[in-house]
């Protein structure tokens, strides 16, 4: 068979299948979760949280998936040199940076021989990164939920962006509910398949029940800036009450809102991560200040309605909680 970026990427990684589970922070993806995707043949990522807790769910995730490959997910604003050492220990084959580029944190990994990938959302960012030394693109389209770069469909950017990597490889995020999603993108020349929604709805992920039996029902999506407290990033959410609330006039939020999340950037970068989970806990409907804090297990029940409830456009197609190795299944396209 002729080498290809994408089979050079399963090969690199000994992954059985094109699918790479997103590092969904905040304790979304947890050992539990990037340990069963990986256990599966898949790439299972954990994501970032307090470096306490991320060490213990990276160690976890390899447990939980021996001899296979494990990766994390490091937001640029919250990075401190514990979570690479954490990454470091546990002996992680891949790290995904998101929300910017920093060739110094890209350099400290690489030279210990950890694969870093960069999460972009346009050619001119990928180029960017490649020229900080990526090994790998994470493309991100705007169907993707979450903490949104992608400002483009992946119809109108995978090619440009394919054409800027050249052999490097290009994982593709948004929009992924199916094997025939996955499929597609492979054939489009995607090196693997990033799916977030469709493993948020798994057993083994760690946001709240009443957060996922929302998804479950849920049948549109919003890009909004309401939750950019500490984070001033677009975000895509479903609805609760507070965007009923906040978001009639503009899907955004109100203008004094997005400046507040604008001024509240350095307060994001100079706290401790898990700060904004416990800020979250007093968050309201009826108050727009809101964190990108999720709702996670252990929270109160209405904190749904004041916490942004992430989801990409898939969630319309997604209707069920299963395993996480039988969302791998799903994803993995027939003659795989």
């Amino acid at each position: 068979m002729k080498p290809t970026p994408g089979r050079d990427f399963l090969d690199r990684f000994s992954l059985d299948r094109p699918v790479v589970q997103a590092g969904m922070a905040g304790g979304v993806a947890g050992g539990e979760l990037a340990g069963a995707v990986s256990a599966a043949g898949a790439l299972g990522t954990v994501g970032m949280m307090a470096p306490r807790a991320f060490a213990a769910a990276l160690a976890d995730a390899r447990r939980r998936a021996p001899g296979h490959s494990v990766a994390a997910n490091l937001l640029i604003p919250f990075i401190r040199r514990a979570h690479l050492e954490a990454c470091l220990e546990a002996k992680v084959a891949l790290v995904v940076l998101h929300g910017g580029l920093s060739v110094t944190w890209m350099g400290s990994l690489r030279e210990r021989g950890v694969a870093v990938f960069v999460t972009v959302g346009t050619r001119e960012e990928a180029l960017r990164a490649l020229g900080g030394g990526a090994d790998g693109l994470v493309l991100q389209g705007s169907e993707a939920g979450g903490h949104l770069l992608g400002v483009e469909p992946l119809s109108h950017s995978l090619a440009g962006v394919l054409a800027a990597a050249g052999k490097v490889p290009v994982l593709v995020a948004g929009g992924v509910a199916d094997a025939q999603d996955v499929q597609r993108l492979l054939d489009d020349g995607a090196a693997a398949a990033v799916a977030g929604t469709r493993f948020l709805l798994t057993e083994e992920s760690g946001a709240h029940p009443v957060y996922k039996r929302r998804l479950v029902a849920a049948d549109e999506t919003l890009v909004t800036l309401l939750f950019g407290v500490g984070w001033p990033l677009r975000h895509r959410v479903i609805p609760n009450r507070a965007t009923e609330r906040w978001c009639a006039n503009s899907e955004l939020g109100p203008p004094l809102v997005r400046v507040a999340g604008r001024f509240s950037a350095p307060f994001g970068r100079a706290v401790p991560l898990d700060a904004m989970g416990a800020v979250a806990r007093w968050q309201r409907p009826g108050f727009p200040l809101f964190t990108p804090a999720l709702h996670v297990a252990g929270m109160p029940d209405w904190a749904a309605d004041s916490t942004a409830l992430y989801a990409g456009e898939t969630v319309s197609r997604l209707h069920d909680v299963i395993p996480a190795a039988q969302a791998v299944a799903r994803l993995t396209p027939a003659d795989m």
